[in-house]
């Protein structure tokens, strides 16, 4: 099925025009394959079909007429004084479907879309056979820069090649965003909901059926909170129910991480990947861990304690992750002195205090490259993390934690919103930094150099980073961390 490729419009905004109603053709869209039914089948059939299926339509034939099933024509059915499983299909479909050839513009399916008050539309090949269907979320996702033809076609991928084949597409759609102005933490969320498509179907291929019902596949830290734009590494687990032996689930798992890193997410430094045992437990062995975190001489327990924090459920039972977190807040709840050590790592890379206020000047150290996600980006994530387990708010972003701190005036309104602002920059900076390391054909990761960036750019840097420093004071405060 044609399709045009994201990778045309990764040069600028020019170029992603191209990718509009008036100059593409129905078939560069994506086309949903029919799902045909007889007209004489009963509703509680069809429904039934269509709920195994998981897909909202059908295209009805009867004779020689096609029309077309949609959750939409149930409301007829109130109306009709006999049960569902007495009705035949055809007595509710619209019939005739709305057809459009697969050669004409798309702007004339969006007309016929709105002439004829419908949301989908059969498309028919040169021959004049079906080719598919056209939805009018699909159209809108094509001419809203494909996001969510990426989404369907990794939530529909048969192979991992196919999934991959999506996935490759998400790097050249956040290049169109970003060069379009669109907000860092747009970006950023939509990035996350594709990398959740992409992952949730990659599980389904990797893993027998039983050991998915049996588990809750997690993705964790900068992921979970919906922050990480560029793939610098990646943060999952498996929790499993209590019956399953995690060897058994190693293999996929394995395959689920190695298939990952073929697709282009880096494997975690730190090994925080379903396959790596720790990461991979029944939910009585990641409680035991959790309290082992807590309470054991582990130095990286905090920091592990943090990142599954922040894990979100990609597919599974989420109620297994539910389990897990209830514990984990149950332990912590009446444990001031581990909150302490847990806030206190807010301050674990500022042990020089008086470097950032040489930054506009550009002189000695102030010239080399610095990390943004340790200088800047993880003294807000973690203070505002250590600040909602205190708290016992749920929320993951950490922009939607500072305003929940706010609201509840756990934090001066003014702080938070000078975090938050403090936080898009530098996730933008870094994004900047990023976009600009692949196109030199380097490994993106954290570090800036000063002399990359313009008088404007460093000001507001040094704003940032003297916001982060006053935060980090005052979880010192709010804490009694020694300083």
């Amino acid at each position: 099925m044609p399709r045009a490729a994201l990778t045309a419009a990764s040069g600028g905004h020019a170029q992603r025009e191209s990718l509009s109603l008036m100059s593409s053709r129905v078939g560069d869209a994506f086309l949903r394959k029919p799902y045909f039914v007889d007209g004489a089948t009963d509703l509680v059939t069809l429904c039934r079909e269509l709920a195994a299926r998981d897909i909202g339509d059908a295209l009805v034939r009867d004779g020689d007429r096609l029309g077309i099933f949609t959750t939409t024509n149930l409301r007829d059915v109130l109306l009709m004084d006999r049960p569902p499983a007495a009705i035949r299909v055809d007595e509710i479909a619209s019939f005739p479907a709305v057809s459009i050839p697969i050669g004409d513009d798309l702007f004339q399916a969006m007309i016929l879309m709105l002439r004829h008050r419908v949301h989908r539309l059969v498309v028919r090949d040169d021959a004049g056979a079906v080719a598919g269907v056209l939805s009018q979320l699909d159209l809108m996702g094509f001419v809203a820069n494909h996001s969510h033809l990426i989404a369907v076609e990794a939530a529909e991928a048969a192979s991992i090649p196919e999934l991959k084949a999506a996935a490759d597409q998400i790097e050249p759609l956040i290049r169109v965003l970003h060069a379009d102005g669109v907000r860092v933490e747009v970006i950023a969320e939509l990035v996350g909901e594709l990398n959740r498509a992409v992952f949730r179907r990659l599980w389904e291929l990797v893993s027998p059926e039983d050991l998915r019902a049996r588990s809750c596949l997690i993705v964790m830290g900068s992921e979970g909170r919906g922050e990480q734009i560029i793939r610098t590494d990646q943060d999952n687990g498996l929790i499993l129910a209590d019956d399953v032996d995690p060897a058994a689930a190693a293999p996929a798992a394995e395959a689920f991480t190695a298939a990952l890193v073929d697709f282009g997410y880096p494997p975690c430094p730190g090994g925080i990947m379903a396959r790596t045992p720790v990461w991979r437990q029944t939910v009585s062995g990641y409680r035991q861990t959790i309290g082992r975190w807590i309470y054991g001489e582990d130095p990286e327990g905090p920091m592990n304690l943090a990142i599954f924090m922040d894990a979100l459920a990609v597919a599974g039972d989420a109620r297994l992750l539910d389990e897990a977190k209830g514990h984990m807040q149950r332990l912590m709840s009446d444990s001031d002195a581990y909150l302490a050590r847990f806030a206190a790592s807010v301050n674990s890379f500022s042990d020089d205090r008086s470097w950032w206020t040489r930054l506009p000047g550009m002189r000695g150290r102030a010239s080399a490259e610095i990390d943004l996600k340790k200088l800047g980006i993880f003294p807000i994530v973690q203070g505002a993390r250590a600040l909602a387990l205190k708290h016992g708010i749920a929320a993951l972003p950490t922009a939607e934690r500072l305003a929940a701190l706010a609201e509840q005036r756990r934090l001066p309104a003014p702080m938070a919103r000078d975090l938050t602002d403090a936080l898009h920059f530098l996730m933008g900076a870094k994004l900047d930094n990023n976009l600009a390391q692949i196109a030199q054909g380097r490994t993106p990761d954290n570090l800036i150099r000063l002399e990359d960036m313009g008088t404007l750019d460093r000001q507001a840097l040094k704003d940032s980073l003297g916001i982060v420093r006053d935060f980090r004071d005052w979880i010192s405060q709010q804490f009694r961390l020694s300083t």
